[in-house]
């Protein structure tokens, strides 16, 4: 499958780990961060609807 077609989603996350891989983040910070992104998205999601 052609990132070209991919869903957002899955460019979105192409990117992010390719960011995070390039600058040698640790894989407890990076899981330690999504999780207070995942939070921070789930309550503007919850405030949009």
């Amino acid at each position: 499958m052609s990132l070209e077609n991919a869903p957002e989603e899955v460019k979105l996350a192409v990117d992010l780990i390719m960011l995070l891989e390039e600058n040698h983040i640790a894989p407890e910070t990076v899981l330690a961060a999504l999780a207070i992104v995942q939070r921070d998205f789930e309550q503007k999601a919850h405030r949009q609807s």
